[in-house]
C-alpha cells in the first residue's frame, strides 16, 4: 500500500512538474531553440552549395585566363579558409565564433565578385556553356544563402525575445538559456559611412570677353577755300 502511494505522489510531482514548466515557456524555449537549430544547418547547407561550385569555376577561369592568377589565387585560398571552420549551431552561440564565420564567408564573396569581373575582359570564356552554367548556379545559391541566413535571424530573434519575456525569463534564467549572438550587417563600416554625393557641379562660364568701343566716324575733309 505504501509502495502504491509513493507511486502515486511520484506521478502527481511529475504531472505538476510539466504544468509548471509549460506553463513558464520551458517547452516553448525547445521549440523555438530547435527551430535556431535547423535554420542554422539550412545556412550551413546553403553555403556548403556555393563551396563545391568553386572548384569548377576556378577551373573554367583559369582555361581562359591562366594569367589572372591573383585572382583565382584569392578565391581558392578563401574557400580553403571557409572549408575549415566547421561552426556548429552550437559554436553559432559564440559570438566570437560566429563572427569569424561571418568574415571568412564574406571574404570569399568578395574573392567570387572580383573573380567575375575579371571574366569581363573575356568574351570567350562569357560565351563558354560551362561557365554561364557555374555562373547562374552560383547566382542562384546566392539568392538562397540569402534565404536561408534572413530566415535565421528571424529564428534567433524570435528565441531571443522568448527568453527575455516575463515568465519565461525566469525559466531561462534557471536552466541557463541565454540569448543568441545573430548576423550583423555584411560590410557594415561601409554601410554607416555616407556616401559621398557628387551632383557634377560645373566651373561658372568664363567672363566674355569685353568688346571694345566702336571708333567715332571720321568726317570728311572740308573743302579748300578757292581764291
Amino acid at each position: 500500500m505504501r509502495a502504491i502511494r509513493l507511486m502515486f505522489s511520484r506521478a502527481v510531482f511529475a504531472l505538476l512538474a510539466i504544468a509548471l514548466l509549460s506553463g513558464c515557456g520551458y517547452n516553448r524555449i525547445q521549440e523555438t531553440d530547435e527551430s535556431v537549430k535547423a535554420q542554422w544547418s539550412e545556412v550551413l547547407n546553403q553555403y556548403q552549395r556555393r563551396a563545391d561550385l568553386i572548384p569548377n569555376l576556378v577551373a573554367t577561369v583559369k582555361g581562359y585566363a591562366a594569367h589572372e592568377e591573383q585572382v583565382l589565387t584569392e578565391v581558392t585560398n578563401a574557400r580553403a579558409k571557409v572549408g575549415s571552420m566547421q561552426i556548429t549551431a552550437e559554436d553559432a552561440t559564440d559570438p566570437a565564433k560566429l563572427a569569424a564565420f561571418q568574415q571568412a564567408q564574406g571574404e570569399l564573396s568578395g574573392a567570387l565578385s572580383r573573380l567575375l569581373v575579371v571574366s569581363e575582359n573575356y568574351p570567350d570564356l562569357k560565351a563558354n556553356q560551362n561557365f554561364l552554367e557555374l555562373q547562374s548556379q552560383l547566382e542562384g545559391t546566392e539568392n538562397r544563402i540569402t534565404v536561408a541566413r534572413n530566415r535565421y535571424i528571424e529564428s534567433v530573434q524570435a528565441y531571443n525575445t522568448l527568453i527575455r519575456r516575463f515568465p519565461v525569463n525566469l525559466t531561462a534564467m534557471v536552466f541557463g538559456y541565454d540569448a543568441k549572438p545573430n548576423f550583423s550587417v555584411e560590410n557594415e563600416a561601409a554601410i554607416s559611412r555616407p556616401p559621398s554625393v557628387d551632383f557634377g557641379t560645373a566651373p561658372p562660364p568664363a567672363p566674355a570677353p569685353a568688346v571694345a568701343p566702336a571708333p567715332p566716324p571720321v568726317e570728311p575733309d572740308a573743302p579748300a577755300p578757292q581764291n
